[in-house]
């Protein structure tokens, strides 16, 4: 079950998000305030934070800011008033992945999450399959900058996917061994 994290300091709004998104299907966690963002990231594994703008202490702004900073990955819809749009774009170049508006429209709210947590999916599938290929092409055992060794390389990146057999040949100690292993 994905883990949203409701950070929001209008106890009676982040109630009503909290019981529209769990009856959703989402586990959800809760703060009033931004400066609590991290110590929950550090405690639980949230999938997507949904975040007002506009809190006392630490406001969302200033929370998205640090979460970049500090490096960290997850997802962030911004609740905004409909008078200030421009915040919400302004959030969504700090990091942000989307915006809605006060009031909320509960459907609309549940696809931008759905499609945020969709493309988060995606994003780490994707990070994950080039980690996979860039491990299955890596020739980091073999050094050569010379356009022959390139031209090396370029052959062994087209061969190694296939199964089909390559005859390697060379005099001894050329590194027809190294070629056969990459």
């Amino acid at each position: 079950m994905k883990k949203i994290l409701i950070v929001d300091d209008d106890t009676a709004h982040r109630t009503m998000l909290k019981v529209n998104l769990a009856g959703a299907g989402y586990d959800i966690a809760e703060t009033d305030d931004g400066d609590r963002v991290l110590p929950i990231l550090a405690e639980q594994d949230i999938d997507l934070i949904l975040m007002d703008l506009k809190m006392q202490r630490m406001d969302g702004m200033e929370a998205i800011r640090l979460l970049r900073e500090k490096g960290r990955p997850e997802p962030v819809i911004v609740i905004t008033a409909f008078s200030s749009v421009e915040s919400a774009v302004e959030a969504m170049k700090h990091g942000a992945m989307d915006y809605v508006t006060k009031p909320i429209d509960i459907e609309a709210l549940k696809l931008v999450v759905a499609k945020a947590l969709d493309f988060e999916a995606l994003r780490t599938e994707n990070q994950e399959l080039k980690k996979r290929l860039g491990e299955q092409f890596d020739f980091g055992n073999i050094i050569g900058r010379s356009p022959a060794m390139q031209k090396v390389f370029e052959t062994l990146a087209l061969v190694a996917p296939s199964d089909a057999t390559v005859l390697i040949t060379g005099e001894s100690g050329t590194g027809k061994e190294l070629i056969a292993s990459a």
